[in-house]
């Protein structure tokens, strides 16, 4: 993993068709993102992105956590139902987020228009498109969120719960004031994992949007795949690339350190 991470770091500092020797420019490449327009579309689309859907499936993965660390009829099925769509192929992922969300003959817009509403333009509209990969990603990373949540409420002691019990506290109370304290390292974990995994996501963007309409699904990933491998400017595309490693080392440390501050004040 090492040499490969600082050969991106080598190639993003030359201009490379990625035949033959490159040319060594500097920081000419992160000048010209400086300037580039659909680079800062792709930065804000990311950040956009990543800041819906890794809430967004904590909090549905805790949900669904709680529920299902009570004994429910089923309850094996049921997680292994939810934690399925994280294990199966990102491109089967955003076909299946393709046949949901296509305009002629997709599920949801068939749904819509039996209920007597109009189908939603989900390829063809900015609003619609981002929304439709935000539901298919927060879908695939539910199951995973739900999984570690469910290993950290089982860790959490039962002599809390009693202590809270005897103390009067109950619902949200011990939600509160038991449960969310006790997996705190959790979420940090999953924060962290769900950023990198964010960050990351390509095939099913690639799938199911292409990145457009106009830029509006374009992400960091994406963008990068495109300039490399479709303009062959493979220079530009690994300096990109070193971007969002930068971006996601930057928010861990950062992230870490307030973890670390929030368990020195407990």
């Amino acid at each position: 993993m090492l040499i490969p991470l600082l050969l991106t770091f080598v190639l993003g500092l030359q201009e490379s068709s990625g035949f033959g020797a490159g040319r060594w420019i500097g920081l000419g490449n992160y000048r010209q993102m400086a300037s580039d327009d659909v680079f800062w579309r792709s930065l804000v689309n990311t950040l956009v992105f990543a800041g819906i859907t890794v809430p967004a499936s904590l909090a549905l993965g805790l949900g669904l956590a709680l529920l299902l660390n009570r004994p429910v009829r089923g309850r094996a099925a049921f997680r292994s139902l939810f934690y399925l769509p994280y294990v199966i192929s990102g491109v089967v992922i955003g076909l299946t987020g393709d046949w949901m969300f296509n305009e002629n003959i997709g599920v949801v817009n068939k749904i819509l228009r039996v209920l007597g509403g109009d189908g939603v333009s989900w390829q063809s509209s900015p609003v619609p498109a981002f929304a439709s990969v935000v539901a298919v990603i927060v879908w695939t990373h539910v199951g995973f969120c739900m999984v570690i949540y469910l290993a950290g409420l089982q860790g959490v002691p039962r002599e809390r719960y009693e202590a809270a019990s005897v103390d009067g506290a109950q619902g949200w109370q011990v939600l509160r004031h038991v449960t969310l304290p006790a997996l705190r390292p959790t979420t940090f974990f999953l924060v962290v994992m769900m950023v990198i995994t964010t960050f990351q996501v390509f095939d099913v963007v690639y799938v199911l949007t292409g990145g457009g309409p106009g830029n509006a699904t374009q992400m960091l990933t994406t963008y990068a795949y495109s300039t490399g491998f479709g303009s062959r400017r493979q220079g530009y595309a690994a300096a990109i690339g070193v971007v969002m490693y930068l971006l996601v080392l930057a928010f861990t440390v950062v992230w870490w350190r307030a973890h670390k501050h929030q368990e020195a004040e407990a």
